[in-house]
């Protein structure tokens, strides 16, 4: 309360904005990340997903691009803006998607992870939940208060994903932006700072060689990890 008897925001103590998103190589277990190169990386990426559905580019504001030279065009120009990180995801020494840090605040704290293109051969494995995950954690631990992620409400694929990485839904914005000459709705989903512990605990969890059987099947879900706080 403020000495006018208002209810207003807790204080934010000692926190200080953050710097800018590493722009190095980020190793994990089972992938890593990589600043785009598009003249490194474009070719590569094409083939990893210029044969995959054309159903994967419906909900992205941009066509299913025909060559390498419009998929360089078209990472350069989401790579453009100052507030934009792109990362390359390489797994198993190919280079498989794509993912970046969008709309970045470092006066406010806050960062969105978006532009996401997993190839058919990420989708689905612990390399894709690894790429994500490094993501939200390199963002929190600089010093972000608020990672968000923003689909087409009607994108199931990536509420699931949402939801299953432990984003809280927060509402959709009606008729917020048009592209493909249609209207969209978009759902907002976040994860603040102080709920990146557990969360941060259970991916570890799961991304744990014990929690995959020879054949590389999960044996306990990333949402069963969270929920049970499993040790």
């Amino acid at each position: 309360m403020n000495k006018f008897g208002q209810p207003i925001g807790p204080p934010l103590a000692d926190w200080r904005p953050p710097p800018r998103p590493h722009a190095a190589p980020a190793v994990g277990r089972y992938c890593r990340l990589e600043p785009i190169d598009t003249t490194l990386h474009a070719e590569p990426l094409f083939d990893a997903i210029h044969d995959g559905p054309a159903s994967l580019w419906t909900y992205l504001p941009f066509a299913h691009p025909a060559t390498v030279e419009q998929l360089a065009t078209l990472l350069d120009f989401i790579n453009d803006p100052p507030d934009a990180q792109m990362h390359v995801i390489i797994s198993d020494e190919r280079t498989v998607g794509f993912a970046a840090y969008l709309d970045i605040d470092e006066t406010h704290g806050v960062v969105e992870i978006g532009a996401i293109m997993f190839a058919p051969a990420l989708q689905r494995t612990a390399a894709a939940t690894e790429a994500i995950y490094m993501l939200i954690d390199h963002a929190v631990s600089v010093g972000y208060r608020r990672v968000g992620w923003k689909c087409d409400e009607l994108h199931a694929t990536s509420r699931r994903a949402a939801d299953r990485f432990g984003f809280t839904f927060e509402g959709t914005f009606r008729k917020a932006t048009h592209y493909s000459g249609r209207s969209r709705d978009t759902a907002w989903y976040s994860i603040i700072d102080d709920d990146w512990a557990p969360l941060r605990h259970a991916f570890q969890r799961w991304l744990a060689p014990d929690n995959f059987d020879a054949q590389g099947t999960q044996i306990t879900a990333l949402q069963d990890m969270r929920t049970a706080r499993i040790d």
